[in-house]
């Protein structure tokens, strides 16, 4: 597959799980639906690691991929496409950091379990079981307030898991990919007639343009050089 076609179908597929991140963040929140105190919550919810972990800075990496899947400034293979796959390297790192903060986060809210009224004190109950208690689903019902709090979060939190665990791979795929790109550029046919005007704008383009970006700059200048030094071997 084309490294632009893949890039694409990466993003679209990160944008959704970024979103989906968000919203299960934003229910652990309101467990049972209700609003419920800042002291009876666990701390794990207020880290946010859906909303910012798996959430947005997953979300930017996404559209990234998905304009490194667009064609460049002028056309496929030029200097444009090269820049937007490298700033999509750049953008995959950094969004596979924030899905590995919502796993650990996730990770942590489900084995030490929810905040919630037992025997008129509010505590983490079930830290001690290390976990055991997902399995003895006879114990959930041992917390008074907030309602089925260990079934919020138990749902929500293993949404949050596999939505990161997708992510970090997506992620890496897209790191993977964006930085071929990057290197041999992207392999969709060039329309006949268009790759002169391609080369014509490239070549026409003034440096003020590429300043914002002198790195993309100096590699479209490597990158021009390489045909006519394999012509002289």
């Amino acid at each position: 597959m084309c490294t632009g076609k893949c890039a694409r179908c990466v993003g679209l597929t990160l944008i959704p799980l970024s979103l989906v991140c968000i919203l299960a963040n934003a229910l652990l929140l309101v467990p049972d639906g209700k609003t419920w105190s800042s002291d009876q919550l666990s701390l794990h919810v207020f880290l946010m690691a859906g909303f910012i972990g798996g959430g947005l800075m997953v979300l930017c990496p996404g559209i990234a991929a998905v304009r490194a899947g667009g064609k460049g400034c002028c056309g496929a293979g030029c200097c444009g496409n090269r820049c937007r796959m490298l700033r999509s390297v750049f953008s995959s790192a950094f969004g596979m950091l924030g899905a590995i903060y919502c796993l650990s986060v996730s990770g942590a809210g489900l084995r030490i379990g929810p905040k919630c009224l037992m025997n008129g004190k509010w505590d983490y109950h079930f830290r001690e079981s290390w976990g055991a208690y997902l399995s003895n689903r006879t114990q959930w019902n041992l917390c008074e307030e907030p309602p089925n709090v260990v079934l919020w979060n138990v749902t929500l939190f293993s949404v949050l898991v596999a939505a990161a665990c997708l992510e970090i791979v997506l992620c890496g795929i897209q790191l993977v990919n964006a930085t071929i790109g990057v290197i041999c550029g992207d392999c969709r046919k060039k329309v006949v007639g268009h790759a002169h005007t391609c080369s014509a704008k490239c070549s026409t383009t003034p440096l003020s343009y590429y300043t914002p970006m002198p790195f993309c700059f100096i590699l479209k200048q490597c990158l021009d050089k390489l045909p006519r030094l394999s012509s002289n071997w």
